[in-house]
């Protein structure tokens, strides 16, 4: 785990479940983004989130089946490339065991509240985000 990622248990519900008894691979992205927004409350606290932001891209790698358990699934999160206007989120997803069930990451576009046109990133908001940046995604298999 990178000294710069943020740490988030997140329960799993009986119905993330699919017929084959694994969380469902839509609910992957349910936990990422939950994950994700807890990081940016920690990251940035009530008062210091003055800026605007919408999800542009989402790539998920499932490394191995999600299994249900009373105990909560982890997601680590950091900061893996700051840009002009947005920055990627890396994540790993594990079970309760530890196992790591996937990798992702995401990027983020800074917006103007009023135009919906991109920005670029507020200095203050940079600042936050270079102390949470860390290594690229170790994704086993890109285009």
């Amino acid at each position: 785990m990178s000294d710069t990622a943020f740490v988030a248990d997140l329960h799993l519900r009986w119905g993330d479940l699919d017929p084959l008894n694994h969380v469902n691979n839509v609910q992957f992205a349910r936990l990422l983004e939950e994950a994700r927004i807890r990081a940016m409350h920690a990251w940035f606290p009530d008062g210091e989130r003055e800026f605007a932001m919408l999800v542009a891209r989402q790539e998920i790698e499932y490394t191995a089946p999600l299994l249900y358990s009373l105990e909560p699934a982890r997601v680590e999160v950091w900061v893996s490339r700051l840009g002009g206007s947005s920055f990627d989120f890396a994540y790993r997803l594990r079970s309760a065991e530890g196992a790591l069930s996937a990798l992702a990451e995401s990027t983020s576009t800074v917006i103007d509240r009023e135009t919906g046109r991109p920005i670029p990133i507020p200095a203050p908001v940079r600042e936050v985000l270079e102390g949470r940046f860390g290594a690229e995604v170790e994704f086993r298999r890109r285009r």
